[in-house]
């Protein structure tokens, strides 16, 4: 271990201690607001008109926190960030600094892009949500699918070992489809697939309002259903035992069953899973319109338009933020889907 990470881990454990920020190994950037897809289970393609999108002056501005705190990882989420005309050159940005780049993607424009990924980020992590009828209709994209499978193919053609996962949000239309999703990831070629639970009761991913009872139903699988999701990951636990092992499947089987007992505690069947996250003493998420949040999930400390990256981090309003968070307790926290814990020692590259 070098002196430089040496300190670093020392920061690591400071930010905890303190809740000052002195270290951040992971930034989430939403490069732009709008999508290509239309998903059932979110709404940032409703903004679509709203345009917002960050700028080469936004991220070089950033550039000196992100150093100052030793920022390793910068994943690229968004709506859809390859629709950011310069989202290449956001990445020759950072990758200057040499801060590994993930993107998220819905997988639409792969192909097109496949020699630029190669070039500036270092992973891709798709959206699958299905095989190829399901997956279409919950994109409400007819070619989502065929463009997904021929973008994966064509960077893997280009460079076979350039990592490509997918994540996929399994709720009442696809968990019936679990098994087949695993073997889809496998036919398409990709290098991991992983599970968590939709968002349903949350105003992330642009929602203005919470979301009605009738819209939550749409994706909450009934009380009934609960059941038969169970038999689902007895089955696929079981079946896929070696895809656990070998991590082709990201979860272990203990997480995968946390999906069905999240949904059970929405009806009040059981607690809500225990989670371990320290996602706002490791990570911050930058949103298209400049707008700085400790995670997808709470409230905006500022906005980098404003305010230098590192006084909003460590604004009072911030630190008290931090300091107060009891996530035992916070409903926000409780009903998380997407949660991050990263050890002081942890390495991420």
């Amino acid at each position: 271990m070098t002196v430089q990470s040496i300190t670093h881990t020392y920061k690591r454990y400071r930010t905890l201690q303190t809740h000052r920020i002195s270290a951040l190994p992971v930034v989430i950037l939403m490069p732009h607001s709008a999508c290509n897809c239309q998903c059932v289970m979110c709404d940032i393609w409703k903004g679509n008109k709203n345009l917002k999108q960050l700028t080469a002056k936004d991220v070089e501005k950033l550039m000196y926190a992100l150093k100052r705190f030793g920022t390793q990882q910068v994943l690229m989420s968004g709506g859809e960030a390859l629709l950011n005309p310069n989202f290449f050159r956001l990445c020759e940005i950072l990758k200057s600094e040499n801060i590994r780049i993930s993107v998220l993607s819905t997988g639409i424009t792969l192909q097109r892009n496949a020699t630029q990924l190669l070039k500036w980020t270092n992973d891709l992590v798709v959206s699958l949500d299905g095989d190829e009828i399901l997956h279409n209709r919950i994109r409400n994209i007819p070619s989502a699918f065929s463009k997904l499978k021929e973008g994966v193919q064509y960077l893997k053609s280009l460079n076979p070992y350039y990592r490509v996962t997918a994540r996929t949000v399994i709720h009442k239309m696809n968990f019936r489809k679990w098994p087949a999703i695993i073997e889809t990831a496998r036919e398409m070629g990709l290098d991991q697939v992983s599970f968590l639970p939709a968002d349903i009761s949350s105003h992330a991913f642009n929602r203005a309002t919470l979301w009605d009872k009738n819209r939550q139903d749409e994706l909450l699988p009934t009380e009934p259903e609960l059941m038969e999701m169970q038999e689902v990951i007895d089955h696929i636990i079981q079946q896929y035992a070696g895809l656990f092992a070998n991590r082709f499947v990201a979860e272990p089987a203990l997480k995968i069953q946390k999906i069905h007992d999240h949904y059970s505690a929405l009806y009040g069947r059981n607690d809500f899973p225990y989670k371990k996250c320290n996602a706002p003493w490791v990570s911050a998420v930058i949103e298209a319109d400049g707008n700085v949040r400790p995670c997808f999930f709470h409230e905006s400390f500022g906005n980098i338009r404003d305010r230098s990256f590192e006084e909003i981090l460590n604004s009072e309003e911030a630190i008290r933020f931090r300091k107060e968070l009891d996530m035992d307790k916070t409903e926000t926290c409780l009903k998380c889907v997407c949660y991050l814990n990263l050890p002081p020692r942890a390495q991420l590259v």
